[in-house]
């Protein structure tokens, strides 16, 4: 004869198995290729302000795992001077053509990607501008709306920190410091 209680703890045990994957799975992988990042330099003369609307990105929810590339020459600028000066003198993007993240959340138990709400979110990774990879933490907030994930972030880059030279004559006109904004909405994949 067979031990009914046996087949009862099994079929118990694969459907709490299949449903605890299932939950996992719920939390998915965000992406977009449309996310904006945006950076003002408010030098003492002049502010300089540009945007990104190119930017890729993507979020594992069942990892923490964070990814963005953003192509350096898709940063627009009121003034096409100082758009000009930004890829040839400055971030030299015909031979750094693009700035890369790659991090995680560290408090990604304190989101539910399946629930409507806004999160509080701390990342931490590397990121790579101009040639050179440095550590970076930071905090921002994750809006969860319908299935899409609206991520918004502000990081504080020093340029020298990433070998971004400022001729002496316009010393005045940029900043050695710059506000970069981060607002991208996630789409589920």
């Amino acid at each position: 004869m067979y031990d009914t209680s046996f087949f009862r703890f099994t079929f118990v045990t694969l459907v709490l198995t299949f449903l605890s994957l299932g939950a996992m799975n719920a939390q998915g992988k965000y992406f977009t290729r449309s996310g904006t990042i945006s950076f003002v330099s408010d030098a003492l003369l002049e502010k300089n302000e540009a945007v990104n609307n190119k930017v890729s990105a993507a979020i594992d929810a069942s990892t923490g795992k964070v990814e963005f590339i953003v192509l350096i020459k898709s940063f627009q600028f009121k003034k096409a001077l100082m758009q000009e000066h930004f890829n040839e003198n400055y971030m030299e993007s015909g031979k750094y053509p693009k700035s890369t993240f790659s991090g995680r959340i560290t408090n990604l138990k304190d989101i539910d990607f399946t629930k409507d709400g806004a999160y509080k979110v701390m990342v931490t990774g590397v990121l790579t501008m101009h040639g050179v990879t440095k550590d970076v933490a930071t905090q921002g907030t994750i809006n969860i709306v319908k299935g899409v994930a609206n991520v918004q972030s502000k990081i504080r880059v020093k340029l020298a920190d990433y070998n971004i030279q400022i001729p002496a004559i316009v010393k005045d006109k940029v900043a050695q410091e710059v506000d970069v904004m981060i607002d991208c909405k996630l789409k589920k994949v």
